[in-house]
């Protein structure tokens, strides 16, 4: 069923007297350079191994974990543990600190409660603007 210009979703023909679109804008909405950064990471997230690594940083109680002890785990080669890391901390998720031929890494401290707050931020935000005011 095709439908006419001005006849879209958010058209008022009857506001001034001309068909047209109203643009969407919300109380906050996410900044174009933020959006960004935060596909950035979610990208660098949609990944089972680097979600892996990530727990397994996480869970460590020397809160890092030197790259020799991650192809174990994974069950995967040095070269694919290294570029998952890579991928993390060009994130901003991991942080990467050399010791002799080792590298460590552990969490950017507070990287993950600042990308789940802006999450609930936004969701809360577009949430309460969505739902009518009683």
């Amino acid at each position: 069923m095709a439908t006419a210009v001005g006849e879209g979703l958010g058209a008022d023909p009857s506001a001034n007297g001309t068909a047209g679109c109203v643009p969407a804008t919300g109380l906050n909405p996410l900044p174009a350079h933020e959006a960004e950064e935060l596909a950035a990471r979610f990208k660098a997230l949609a990944d089972p191994s680097r979600l892996r690594i990530l727990s397994i940083v996480a869970s460590n109680s020397a809160a890092e974990t030197c790259v020799c002890d991650l192809s174990e785990p994974l069950e995967l080669g040095q070269p694919t543990v290294s570029h998952h890391l890579k991928v993390l901390v060009e994130a901003g998720l991991l942080s990467r600190e050399k010791r002799g031929v080792w590298a460590y890494y552990s969490l950017v401290p507070g990287a993950m409660e600042r990308l789940a707050e802006t999450l609930t931020t936004h969701a809360t935000e577009y949430s309460s603007e969505a739902s009518p005011q009683r």
